[in-house]
């Protein structure tokens, strides 16, 4: 039996926040918002990172937590950062615009809200110069980490992330009884497979178990190319996935770490009030229990944890961090021990 690797993160530190006008970024004042969340990071193949937030505010946000819609509500923007120290925080040197100086909202939702409440980011992979988003619709919220998607769908802009498509064939549809297996989704690539990209995904809400397919490079918003890992091989039909890691399991980001060797994976554990580190030696797993990286006890409300992935070569690793009250994003920062 092949046993994984065991990660331990330490010396954990708050760098710096990313979003808030009293953080270095100043975002009210530069892009119009006040207050956001989760702060998904990718490599944008060009010398940057993107970086997505969801539902996100501005004038007349009050706090904490989410706005209401009349404050200046965006479901979603994008920014990019060209790099920096990451020791003195995630720098935003520009976001996509509606009007100089104000962050657009970049994927829309239904005007009719009974059938689509927001449209959240979930991940994001640049795959020959295309950049794509893997989205979910919400349809409503429900209990505290729980609510109920119409489908888990893949964006995808050819302009440097100026404008974006919504395919409505790149979409999976959410089972009746809220079951599809890949509505909140990670992107992430192995070096040695540059073909292939690899789909880790959670049901709606944060309480589900973690799956996992992959695709051909060029076929990213075809669903029907995805292949679902079934413990055992690949298979064509999503119901034969079987987890890689158990749930609860919510935001999830998976990575591998060129300096350790090894695959890293961060996702929040709601019940547990906790964002947890997984490792593996494959993509395939299997991944270890989860070492908690941050605690709500520490840091209350807290939510996200995204990998930098500027930051995967050395022994320690950046990530963002969201927090429900002021809700707003951080940057922070663990040095990694491995055990044998």
């Amino acid at each position: 039996m092949t046993f994984p690797p065991l990660v331990v993160p330490k010396g954990l530190e708050l760098i710096a926040p990313v979003t808030g006008e009293e953080s270095p970024n100043r975002t009210g004042s530069r892009f119009s918002f006040l207050a956001t969340d989760l702060g998904i990071l990718w490599d944008d193949g060009d010398g940057g990172v993107f970086v997505a937030f969801g539902d996100t505010y501005g004038e007349g946000w009050e706090g904490p937590g989410a706005g209401a819609r009349t404050a200046d509500h965006r479901r979603n923007v994008l920014a990019r950062s060209t790099g920096g120290d990451l020791s003195a925080g995630l720098s935003l040197d520009e976001v996509i615009e509606d009007a100089p100086g104000h962050a657009a909202e970049i994927l829309p939702a239904d005007p009719r809200r009974r059938l689509e409440s927001t449209v959240i980011p979930t991940a994001g992979i640049a795959v020959d110069g295309v950049q794509y988003i893997h989205y979910m619709s919400v349809k409503l919220w429900g209990v505290p980490g729980g609510w109920r998607t119409n489908y888990g769908g893949i964006a995808h802009s050819r302009d440097g992330g100026m404008t974006w498509h919504k395919d409505r064939d790149a979409r999976w549809r959410n089972s009746l009884l809220g079951r599809h297996r890949f509505q909140m989704g990670a992107f992430t690539r192995d070096p040695g497979e540059p073909d292939w990209v690899y789909l880790f995904g959670t049901r709606n809400g944060r309480f589900g178990p973690v799956y996992l397919a992959r695709v051909e490079s060029a076929r990213i918003t075809e669903p029907h190319r995805y292949r679902f890992w079934t413990g055992a091989g690949w298979h064509h039909w999503w119901r034969r996935a079987r987890p890689v890691a158990p749930g609860p399991a919510g935001e999830l980001s998976v990575a591998f770490h060129s300096g350790l060797g090894l695959w890293l994976m961060v996702h929040l554990e709601d019940k547990a009030g906790r964002i947890v580190l997984r490792a593996a030696r494959e993509v395939t797993g299997p991944w270890s229990d989860g070492q908690t990286l941050v605690s709500g006890q520490d840091y209350p409300a807290l939510y996200g944890g995204y990998l930098h992935p500027g930051a995967l070569d050395g022994d320690e690793i950046y990530f963002t961090m969201s927090q429900w009250g002021p809700y707003n994003v951080y940057l922070m920062r663990a040095s990694l021990a491995v055990h044998s």
